[in-house]
């Protein structure tokens, strides 16, 4: 098993784009990768899935913690690990490296490879990376990718920087229009959204085949310890009905796993379009996503919302964050400005900001004893969002979690072993 990180000194050069036509590349090659991305985004990994068809997860030092990471990389059974990394490369919690690309690398011991837009620069560039080597020792940087470079700049560039800096060249991306991804005001529009954009990573996949060599790309990736024993899941404890659709789609895929292996069986179900909750759930799990684009279909599909405030009102053990959360509510602002009604279930309206709110890393201390939580533990958590709420306050009952706050069930706290537990008992008091 093998692991390589791309990663940059800034945001916006195209680790995305450059992750999947690797990932694609290698796919074509028959060779067995699997992918990640540094941080809580949970948009870049649906691009990946997109390519592979299998699921991304990520890898957050500040909500996993060191043993968290380690043990999502060590169920890794591909021959690749492909980590796409986050923002710059150091750039980590309020102006630190903590949980930043870098501290990924670090604690999994990659080898790195920098994706680098060369316009504007020649011999500065090199000062940059040089300067990137030595800010942390190691840096585990250990080669370079230019991407929108074209050819006759690749071919006066390449001997400069492999000789200042003493790191190989792999190749280039050239400037290409199937490699411009529209985004909105929470990141990338998702992979479902781009139009051909199957067609146009196929486009870019065939441009790297030719212009990257990945053989020398490959020879970088550090051999990892061998990974962990597959889990073997257990028998099937109760029912959770877990929102997937365009407008519920943030959702780590750890989070998934780690029900599934304290006994819950998941039915997916979409608000959007089902009329009903799937029969037979003994809890319901809202992630969060984009409900402020769909409010209008989300209201217009009453049977669904009466059907989740019947279910919540009566105590189904319901965890619900972010845009999950704005669902339950009384109503939500659309995009238009238009109120439209939700569920119903919680006190409280969305209503859009102009800004990012409350944005970042945080941590959530309970009050109380309740459905995930015990009185006085601390949780991290990560907020991203520009829609607020008249009743922004978090919901912690026995049988809820509700907030703006994003969970990962991967860290230091049982979370699912305790919701699945809170879904169990539900289970066997209303039969």
């Amino acid at each position: 098993m093998r692991r390589l990180m791309l990663a940059a000194m800034n945001s916006g050069s195209g680790k995305t784009v450059v992750t999947c036509a690797l990932l694609a590349a290698l796919k074509a090659q028959g060779i067995s990768v699997q992918s990640f991305k540094c941080g809580p985004d949970y948009i870049d990994p649906m691009f990946h899935s997109r390519v592979l068809s299998v699921p991304s997860r990520n890898l957050d030092l500040f909500l996993q913690g060191e043993a968290g990471v380690r043990r999502t990389l060590g169920r890794q059974s591909a021959e690749l690990a492909l980590i796409e990394g986050a923002m710059g490369f150091y750039d980590g919690v309020k102006g630190t490296d903590r949980a930043s690309a870098w501290d990924i690398a670090r604690t999994a011991d990659v080898p790195v490879v920098l994706i680098l837009r060369p316009k504007g620069a020649s011999l500065t560039l090199a000062a940059q990376i040089r300067g990137l080597q030595s800010f942390r020792t190691p840096s585990h940087i250990a080669g370079l990718l230019l991407n929108d470079c074209k050819p006759s700049l690749y071919a006066y560039l390449k001997p400069i920087l492999e000789r200042e800096t003493g790191l190989p060249v792999v190749g280039y991306l050239p400037p290409m229009e199937e490699a411009v991804l529209e985004s909105r005001h929470l990141g990338l529009l998702t992979a479902g959204e781009i139009e051909n954009l199957t067609a146009r990573f196929e486009a870019i996949t065939r441009q790297m085949e030719q212009t990257v060599d990945i053989d020398a790309l490959l020879a970088l990736a550090g051999e990892a310890p061998e990974g962990q024993t597959p889990s073997v899941l257990p028998p099937v404890r109760c029912k959770i009905a877990v929102a997937r659709d365009e407008a519920f789609c943030f959702c780590y895929e750890d989070n998934l796993d780690l029900l599934r292996e304290n006994g819950a069986e998941l039915a997916f179900f979409s608000p959007l379009y089902d009329q009903n909750l799937p029969l037979g759930v003994d809890g319901l799990y809202l992630p969060g996503g984009y409900p402020e684009l769909y409010a209008q279909a989300l209201s217009e599909n009453t049977s669904m919302r009466e059907r989740v405030r019947q279910a919540v009102t009566a105590g189904l053990p319901t965890v619900a964050e972010c845009g999950g959360f704005l669902y339950l509510q009384e109503a939500l602002e659309g995009e238009q400005g238009k109120l439209w009604p939700m569920a119903g279930a919680l006190l409280g309206a969305g209503y859009r900001t102009n800004c990012l709110q409350r944005f970042g890393y945080k941590s959530l201390t309970a009050d109380g004893d309740s459905l995930l939580l015990r009185a006085g533990e601390s949780v991290p958590v990560h907020e991203f969002h520009y829609w607020d709420s008249t009743v922004p306050g978090t919901v912690l009952s026995e049988t809820m979690y509700a907030g703006f706050p994003h969970l990962h069930f991967g860290g230091v706290l049982p979370l699912a072993e305790r919701f699945v537990a809170g879904v169990v008992r539900w289970r066997k008091e209303h039969g």
